[in-house]
Protein backbone atom coordinates (compact mmCIF):
# COMPACT_ATOMS: atom_id res chain seq x y z
CA UNK A 1 0.00 0.00 0.00
CA UNK A 2 2.71 2.54 0.49
CA UNK A 3 4.52 1.91 -2.25
CA UNK A 4 1.30 2.58 -4.49
CA UNK A 5 0.85 5.96 -2.66
CA UNK A 6 4.62 6.91 -3.22
CA UNK A 7 4.00 5.89 -7.30
CA UNK A 8 0.78 8.06 -6.97
CA UNK A 9 2.55 11.08 -5.75
CA UNK A 10 5.07 10.41 -8.01
CA UNK A 11 2.93 10.38 -10.64
CA UNK A 12 1.20 13.72 -9.71
CA UNK A 13 4.60 15.50 -9.25
CA UNK A 14 5.55 14.57 -11.98
CA UNK A 15 2.22 15.56 -13.66
CA UNK A 16 2.60 19.15 -12.47
CA UNK A 17 5.68 19.55 -13.50
CA UNK A 18 5.05 18.99 -16.86
CA UNK A 19 2.33 21.19 -16.83
CA UNK A 20 4.38 24.22 -14.48
CA UNK A 21 7.48 24.02 -16.81
CA UNK A 22 5.78 25.51 -19.57
CA UNK A 23 4.02 28.13 -18.18
CA UNK A 24 6.64 29.05 -16.30
CA UNK A 25 8.93 29.21 -19.38
CA UNK A 26 6.44 30.91 -21.52
CA UNK A 27 5.74 33.64 -18.73
CA UNK A 28 10.20 34.36 -18.59
CA UNK A 29 9.97 34.46 -22.46
CA UNK A 30 6.65 37.34 -22.06
CA UNK A 31 8.32 39.26 -19.06
CA UNK A 32 11.86 38.95 -21.53
CA UNK A 33 10.24 40.22 -24.23
CA UNK A 34 8.93 43.27 -22.39
CA UNK A 35 11.80 44.07 -20.65
CA UNK A 36 14.37 43.60 -23.52
CA UNK A 37 13.72 46.73 -25.46
CA UNK A 38 14.12 48.65 -22.15
CA UNK A 39 17.81 47.34 -22.25
CA UNK A 40 18.83 47.58 -25.21
CA UNK A 41 21.48 50.71 -25.46
CA UNK A 42 20.28 53.55 -27.21
CA UNK A 43 21.72 54.17 -30.26
CA UNK A 44 23.88 57.60 -30.90
CA UNK A 45 22.25 60.80 -30.60
CA UNK A 46 24.33 62.95 -32.90
CA UNK A 47 22.42 63.18 -36.72
CA UNK A 48 19.30 64.84 -34.28
CA UNK A 49 20.87 67.04 -32.25
CA UNK A 50 22.81 68.43 -34.99
CA UNK A 51 20.38 68.36 -37.07
CA UNK A 52 17.77 70.49 -33.67
CA UNK A 53 21.26 72.84 -33.61
CA UNK A 54 21.01 73.56 -37.23
CA UNK A 55 17.46 74.06 -36.86
CA UNK A 56 18.13 76.68 -34.08
CA UNK A 57 21.23 78.02 -35.57
CA UNK A 58 18.82 78.88 -38.70
CA UNK A 59 15.92 80.62 -36.76
CA UNK A 60 18.45 82.38 -34.34
CA UNK A 61 20.55 83.81 -37.04
CA UNK A 62 17.35 85.24 -39.34
CA UNK A 63 16.25 86.99 -35.83
CA UNK A 64 19.44 88.33 -35.67
CA UNK A 65 19.55 89.29 -39.26
CA UNK A 66 16.41 91.75 -39.19
CA UNK A 67 17.09 92.88 -35.67
CA UNK A 68 21.19 94.70 -36.76
CA UNK A 69 20.65 94.61 -40.91
CA UNK A 70 18.95 98.08 -40.31
CA UNK A 71 22.25 99.37 -38.51
CA UNK A 72 24.25 100.31 -41.30
CA UNK A 73 25.25 98.78 -45.03
CA UNK A 74 28.13 96.70 -43.92
CA UNK A 75 26.00 95.04 -40.69
CA UNK A 76 23.43 94.72 -43.17
CA UNK A 77 26.45 93.12 -45.66
CA UNK A 78 27.52 90.35 -42.91
CA UNK A 79 24.00 89.67 -41.56
CA UNK A 80 23.08 88.87 -44.68
CA UNK A 81 25.41 86.06 -45.13
CA UNK A 82 24.68 84.73 -41.57
CA UNK A 83 20.95 84.28 -42.63
CA UNK A 84 22.37 82.19 -45.97
CA UNK A 85 24.34 80.29 -43.79
CA UNK A 86 21.86 79.73 -41.12
CA UNK A 87 19.39 78.35 -44.05
CA UNK A 88 22.40 76.05 -45.62
CA UNK A 89 23.01 74.79 -42.03
CA UNK A 90 18.98 73.88 -41.80
CA UNK A 91 19.14 72.13 -45.33
CA UNK A 92 22.17 70.30 -44.70
CA UNK A 93 21.06 69.40 -40.95
CA UNK A 94 17.91 67.87 -42.21
CA UNK A 95 19.52 65.22 -44.04
CA UNK A 96 21.69 64.12 -41.28
CA UNK A 97 19.15 61.80 -38.82
CA UNK A 98 17.41 60.64 -42.42
CA UNK A 99 20.65 59.09 -43.68
CA UNK A 100 22.30 58.39 -40.62
CA UNK A 101 19.10 56.39 -39.38
CA UNK A 102 18.15 54.96 -42.99
CA UNK A 103 21.72 53.69 -43.63
CA UNK A 104 23.28 53.29 -40.51
CA UNK A 105 23.73 49.56 -41.47
CA UNK A 106 25.50 50.62 -44.55
CA UNK A 107 28.69 52.64 -43.87
CA UNK A 108 29.40 53.37 -47.32
CA UNK A 109 26.00 54.97 -48.37
CA UNK A 110 25.73 56.61 -44.85
CA UNK A 111 28.86 58.41 -45.29
CA UNK A 112 28.27 58.85 -49.26
CA UNK A 113 25.21 60.43 -48.68
CA UNK A 114 26.25 62.77 -45.41
CA UNK A 115 29.77 64.02 -46.87
CA UNK A 116 27.59 65.01 -50.48
CA UNK A 117 25.29 67.33 -48.50
CA UNK A 118 27.65 68.75 -46.33
CA UNK A 119 30.10 69.34 -49.17
CA UNK A 120 26.79 70.93 -50.95
CA UNK A 121 26.19 73.06 -47.21
CA UNK A 122 29.44 74.60 -47.73
CA UNK A 123 30.02 74.96 -51.65
CA UNK A 124 26.03 76.55 -51.01
CA UNK A 125 27.54 79.18 -48.69
CA UNK A 126 30.71 80.05 -50.47
CA UNK A 127 28.61 80.37 -53.47
CA UNK A 128 26.73 83.47 -51.57
CA UNK A 129 29.55 84.79 -49.73
CA UNK A 130 30.68 86.39 -53.48
CA UNK A 131 29.41 90.24 -53.03
CA UNK A 132 27.22 89.93 -56.85
CA UNK A 133 24.87 87.53 -55.65
CA UNK A 134 23.54 89.76 -53.14
CA UNK A 135 22.09 92.07 -55.09
CA UNK A 136 18.37 91.20 -56.32
CA UNK A 137 19.04 90.59 -59.78
CA UNK A 138 19.70 86.84 -58.24
CA UNK A 139 17.38 86.47 -55.75
CA UNK A 140 16.15 83.81 -57.84
CA UNK A 141 19.56 82.15 -57.86
CA UNK A 142 19.84 82.19 -54.21
CA UNK A 143 16.40 80.20 -54.03
CA UNK A 144 17.48 77.45 -56.95
CA UNK A 145 20.74 76.90 -55.05
CA UNK A 146 19.00 76.46 -51.63
CA UNK A 147 16.01 74.27 -53.27
CA UNK A 148 18.50 72.43 -54.96
CA UNK A 149 19.77 71.23 -51.79
CA UNK A 150 16.53 70.14 -50.76
CA UNK A 151 16.16 68.22 -53.91
CA UNK A 152 19.56 66.70 -53.22
CA UNK A 153 17.00 64.73 -50.61
CA UNK A 154 15.27 62.58 -52.73
CA UNK A 155 18.37 60.00 -53.61
CA UNK A 156 18.41 59.01 -49.89
CA UNK A 157 14.34 58.43 -49.66
CA UNK A 158 13.67 56.50 -52.58
CA UNK A 159 17.09 53.93 -51.49
CA UNK A 160 15.40 54.38 -48.13
CA UNK A 161 12.53 52.79 -49.87
CA UNK A 162 13.79 50.22 -51.46
CA UNK A 163 15.85 48.62 -48.45
CA UNK A 164 12.92 49.16 -46.31
CA UNK A 165 10.01 48.77 -48.37
CA UNK A 166 8.10 46.81 -46.09
CA UNK A 167 8.32 48.68 -43.03
CA UNK A 168 6.03 50.68 -41.62
CA UNK A 169 8.22 52.91 -39.74
CA UNK A 170 10.01 54.06 -43.14
CA UNK A 171 7.01 54.69 -44.51
CA UNK A 172 6.07 56.50 -41.89
CA UNK A 173 9.33 58.80 -41.68
CA UNK A 174 8.88 59.15 -45.68
CA UNK A 175 5.55 60.55 -45.01
CA UNK A 176 6.56 63.30 -43.05
CA UNK A 177 9.66 64.08 -45.67
CA UNK A 178 7.53 64.93 -47.83
CA UNK A 179 4.94 66.92 -46.00
CA UNK A 180 8.38 69.04 -44.93
CA UNK A 181 9.95 68.91 -48.30
CA UNK A 182 6.04 70.67 -49.19
CA UNK A 183 6.59 73.53 -46.83
CA UNK A 184 10.14 74.32 -47.34
CA UNK A 185 9.36 74.22 -51.08
CA UNK A 186 5.96 76.42 -50.88
CA UNK A 187 8.48 78.72 -49.11
CA UNK A 188 10.86 78.70 -51.51
CA UNK A 189 8.37 79.28 -53.98
CA UNK A 190 6.81 82.47 -52.17
CA UNK A 191 10.61 83.79 -51.49
CA UNK A 192 11.14 83.73 -55.32
CA UNK A 193 7.86 85.23 -56.50
CA UNK A 194 6.87 87.87 -53.64
CA UNK A 195 3.60 86.54 -53.27
CA UNK A 196 1.24 88.37 -51.97
CA UNK A 197 2.64 91.63 -52.06
CA UNK A 198 3.10 91.66 -55.60
CA UNK A 199 -0.79 91.56 -56.30
CA UNK A 200 -1.77 93.89 -53.51
CA UNK A 201 1.60 96.44 -53.15
CA UNK A 202 1.59 98.31 -50.24
CA UNK A 203 -1.26 96.15 -48.62
CA UNK A 204 1.54 93.78 -46.47
CA UNK A 205 3.95 95.99 -45.88
CA UNK A 206 3.47 95.38 -42.03
CA UNK A 207 2.10 91.58 -41.99
CA UNK A 208 0.98 88.90 -44.09
CA UNK A 209 4.01 89.11 -46.78
CA UNK A 210 6.04 86.50 -48.27
CA UNK A 211 9.04 86.79 -46.35
CA UNK A 212 7.15 86.48 -43.40
CA UNK A 213 5.07 83.38 -45.01
CA UNK A 214 8.30 82.05 -45.73
CA UNK A 215 9.42 82.02 -42.18
CA UNK A 216 6.62 80.64 -41.01
CA UNK A 217 7.02 77.75 -43.66
CA UNK A 218 10.30 76.71 -42.49
CA UNK A 219 9.13 76.77 -39.21
CA UNK A 220 6.37 74.23 -39.65
CA UNK A 221 9.04 72.12 -42.28
CA UNK A 222 11.46 71.82 -39.50
CA UNK A 223 8.71 70.92 -37.13
CA UNK A 224 7.30 68.10 -39.16
CA UNK A 225 11.09 66.93 -40.01
CA UNK A 226 11.64 66.76 -35.78
CA UNK A 227 8.43 64.36 -36.07
CA UNK A 228 10.27 61.96 -38.32
CA UNK A 229 13.41 62.05 -36.26
CA UNK A 230 10.96 60.83 -33.54
CA UNK A 231 10.26 58.07 -35.71
CA UNK A 232 13.64 57.32 -36.74
CA UNK A 233 14.98 57.11 -32.87
CA UNK A 234 12.66 54.98 -31.62
CA UNK A 235 13.02 52.63 -34.54
CA UNK A 236 16.78 52.53 -34.10
CA UNK A 237 16.61 52.03 -30.26
CA UNK A 238 14.30 49.20 -30.33
CA UNK A 239 16.02 47.16 -33.34
CA UNK A 240 19.56 48.72 -33.92
CA UNK A 241 21.12 47.78 -36.94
Amino acid sequence: MPNIVKLLSEEKWKTTTDILIPILHSVKEDVANMIAPLMVRPITRWPFFAFLGGAMFCLLSSSTCHLLACHSERMAYIMLRVDYAGISALISTSFYPLVYYSFMCEPFFCNLYLGFITLLGIATVLVLLIPIFQTPEYRNLRTSLFFGMGFFGVAPIMHKLFLFWNRPEALHTTGYEILMGLFYGMGALIYATRIPERWMPGKFDIAGHSHQLFHVLVVAGAYTHYQAGLVYLRWRDLEGC
